[in-house]
């Protein structure tokens, strides 16, 4: 019982790392494009 919770828990914690790299490399990109824009509009 005890090692399925644990491989369960690892599973989650898994996929939850994922998901919040791939929302943080979201943030990133979005933040890159936003700076670039502002960016050009002042030149």
């Amino acid at each position: 019982m005890a090692k399925e919770e644990i491989k369960k828990l690892i599973e989650n914690s898994k996929k939850i790392i994922d998901q919040d790299k791939d929302d943080f490399t979201k943030s990133i990109k979005n933040d890159l494009s936003s700076f670039k824009k502002s960016t050009l509009t002042k030149i």
